[in-house]
């Protein structure tokens, strides 16, 4: 009996791992990408609808009497502010694959994809799509951000033409495959998820005004974007001929514009990098404000910037906290104080007044009259606080869903109304 049981687990055994020239075989599961022709795919992926309800929000934007909302990878939510006690959403506007904005002279500038989408809202009730140039901002190898990753024990992704094709899914089959061939990709395994990693991976009363967490900037007549490494420039002189200039290299993630005039601050997980823009179409390095890894958004207001340092998690090992930074001297830009923060994003300035919105301990106002020395006056808790725009009347905010706006009393602020996107 113990025999012919020993006999039934070699019969089980064998069907499960073959052999033969080549060695073992065993069951594996194997992942294809399912494409789709990326000019039918960008034509679907834009439509201006009535309003729909928010899935992530993102980054806020004002424009006149209007502000736009970022649906992270969606779209944007646009909403009528002509009465700040009680906005209202008036449409959506569908754009996968789409996170920051700008607006000048009634023309939508927004990344999708990669590419750099314009829209004409000169009749905010008749938004048109006036022209896509692929490949903009940067050559994009498009997966679908909605698009759950498979599990699988191969990946074979073939040979995809990225100009052409867009993945939109992915089909997941059970094969026979050496059992060597299984093993050896793991002779290679920190290359392969490298390639998966790439693949991955005060204003003129015309333009509008983004929050600190911007990638998009216009001034004057260029629209600088940072893409994970450059600083993308074009000539939006004539919005029928926009001229896409030569990148300027700046380093390895970075992450928000800012600027001062005629200089830039770029704020990245490793630093803050100052460049001039007397030449508007070939911004020129002045210095660089070096930190701990950490998401990094920047604001400047006269001799001081400063810069928010988000530690943990995605953005690095650095402590949270607020850098103040004396950059009186542009070559030389130099720490005067750290702040402690729980989980800070975005900022932003009116007067001598600071807004700094630290994640889940929600919003803080401080008074900076006495910078680098800066005093907290007041704490709004119980939100979760993203980016702020400091607008000439009212404070926007956005967190988690919902739009806050605040009215100014002396240095501090009141609610003045909320709107669940």
């Amino acid at each position: 009996m113990r025999n012919f049981f020993f006999v039934l687990c070699v019969i089980a055994t064998s069907a499960l791992v073959s052999c033969d020239d080549d060695g073992p075989y065993e069951d594996y599961l194997v992942a294809r990408p399912i494409l789709q022709d990326a000019v039918s795919f960008k034509a679907e992926a834009v439509a201006v609808t009535e309003p729909v309800p928010i899935v992530t929000s993102g980054k806020i934007y004002a424009y006149g009497d209007y502000i736009f909302v970022n649906d992270v990878n969606q779209g944007f939510h646009v909403i009528n502010n002509q009465n700040p006690s009680n906005p209202e959403p008036i449409a959506f506007i569908k754009l996968e694959g789409n996170n920051d904005i700008s607006i000048k002279n009634d023309e939508i500038y927004a990344d999708s994809y990669g590419d750099l989408v314009i829209f004409d809202i000169s009749d905010i009730n008749n938004i048109t799509l006036t022209s896509r140039i692929v490949n903009a901002i940067y050559n994009n190898d498009v997966w679908l951000f909605n698009t759950e990753f498979p599990q699988a024990d191969f990946y074979e992704y073939g040979d995809i033409d990225y100009d052409k094709d867009i993945v939109v899914g992915w089909e997941v089959n059970t094969e026979r495959r050496p059992v060597k061939e299984y093993e050896a990709r793991f002779d290679s395994i920190d290359g392969v998820f490298a390639d998966v990693a790439e693949n991955f991976n005060n204003q003129s009363p015309t333009t509008g005004q983004g929050g600190s967490l911007a990638r998009f900037k216009i001034i004057g007549n260029y629209l600088y974007v940072v893409d994970y490494s450059d600083i993308n420039i074009f000539d939006i002189t004539d919005v029928e001929n926009v001229k896409v200039l030569d990148d300027v290299q700046v380093a390895w993630d970075i992450e928000t514009i800012y600027n001062q005039g005629d200089i830039l601050f770029i704020g990245g997980s490793q630093g803050m990098y100052i460049y001039s823009i007397e030449n508007p179409q070939k911004p020129e390095f002045i210095s660089e404000f070096r930190h701990g890894t950490a998401c990094d958004p920047v604001v400047v207001d006269g001799d001081y910037a400063y810069v928010t340092l988000k530690g943990g998690n995605f953005c690095g090992t650095a402590e949270s906290g607020l850098y103040v930074v004396d950059v009186s001297n542009l070559e030389n830009p130099e720490l005067k104080v750290i702040y402690p923060m729980v989980g800070p994003n975005g900022l932003g300035i009116k007067g001598d007044t600071l807004f700094v919105c630290d994640g889940t301990a929600g919003l803080k106002v401080y008074d900076k009259s006495n910078a680098p020395n800066i005093s907290l006056i007041n704490t709004f808790e119980d939100i979760v606080a993203y980016d702020v725009i400091p607008l000439s009347s009212s404070l926007l905010m956005i967190g988690e869903g919902t739009l806050y706006q605040y009215e100014y009393v002396n240095n501090d602020i009141r609610l003045l109304s909320t709107l669940q996107l």
